[in-house]
């Protein structure tokens, strides 16, 4: 075992300052300060950032491509923001980029509810609900800001995501599902088209499958907290760049980057509700590649749907 530890390359000396100077965060992880270089505090947190800003602008550019409606843009903009901030604030250590890191996940947690909650209403109805957000996102800002209080951050974007994830899930079974059943009696058969119940149970397959990655990660994040000496111990001790698969705040971002199903979740929700799904469909081959709403006619081009399953077609 020593051999195979002496193999790694050694961290540099903890408590080193960095080229950005004093820390000024209110939060600081397990991943060790300024130990793999001059420049960036936390490399391996800073670097699995690039997955939320290489799947925001494929979210900004499907909206684009597909004309999904707008709260979908600013909500992958949102999406987008936090994964800079979060860079930013893992790189520097400062505290206006763990601000914007943070009140980013906020804001376009308060969009998805947007979302969610003003489709089918009145105009009316739509803006007292955008007023509404928009002072609960100031109190938050305000509280938060004043206080410094981590808690008070985690349990906001915890109640705020939930609410938006069982509210979905609610208006799948009592909207949806009928929508799509009542549609589909009236519809001649096509072959393109998913049926209803399997349109749905694609649904309850993406809540399933990112929630159960969202919790992974909460749960490597609590781990790493917990055992953050022992764990730090066992890194220096392998040495880079195997340690590197140790860092549980890093995995926290990997997992939770899922959050991109949520949105595509919505966008799907919102294209059957609108009767959109003999224009849409959701392309989602695997578990292991990262669904997105697209226009049919390109699934068309390339595969045919028959009974539920995607086949090549044949040239």
């Amino acid at each position: 075992m020593d051999a195979l530890f002496s193999l790694g390359i050694p961290y540099r000396e903890p408590g080193l300052e960095g080229w950005w100077g004093e820390k000024t965060v209110t939060l600081n992880f397990c991943e060790e300060d300024y130990v793999m270089n001059h420049y960036v505090a936390e490399v391996c947190n800073t670097l699995t950032n690039a997955l939320f800003i290489w799947l925001g602008y494929k979210g900004i550019r499907d909206c684009i491509k597909y004309s999904h409606p707008w709260i979908f843009f600013v909500a992958f903009m949102g999406y987008t923001v936090v994964g800079m901030g979060s860079t930013f604030f893992h790189a520097t250590l400062k505290y206006p980029m763990q601000l914007v890191d943070e009140l980013a996940m906020i804001y376009t947690t308060c969009f998805m509810c947007y979302a969610t909650f003003s489709y089918g209403r009145s105009r009316s109805i739509s803006a007292v609900l955008g007023v509404a957000l928009t002072g609960l996102s100031y109190y938050i800002t305000e509280r938060y800001y004043r206080t410094k209080d981590p808690q008070f951050h985690q349990d906001a974007y915890g109640i705020l995501t939930a609410i938006v994830v069982f509210s979905n899930m609610y208006i799948i079974e009592t909207q949806v599902r009928p929508a799509l059943r009542a549609r589909q009696e009236k519809r001649a058969p096509n072959p393109a088209i998913l049926p209803a119940d399997a349109i749905v149970k694609q649904m309850w397959a993406m809540v399933i499958t990112g929630l159960s990655i969202f919790l992974g990660g909460f749960l490597v994040w609590n781990l790493d907290n917990i055992y953050c000496q022992t764990i730090t111990r066992w890194r220096r001790q392998i040495g880079l760049p195997f340690a590197m698969l140790l860092e549980g705040h890093a995995w926290w971002h990997v997992m939770t980057g899922i959050a991109y199903y949520y949105i595509s979740w919505r966008v799907w929700i919102h294209r059957c509700l609108d009767g959109d799904e003999d224009k849409f469909q959701l392309k989602w081959p695997s578990i292991w590649r990262m669904p997105e709403v697209v226009a049919i006619q390109e699934v068309q081009n390339g595969t045919a749907v028959q009974n539920g399953k995607a086949t090549k077609k044949h040239q």
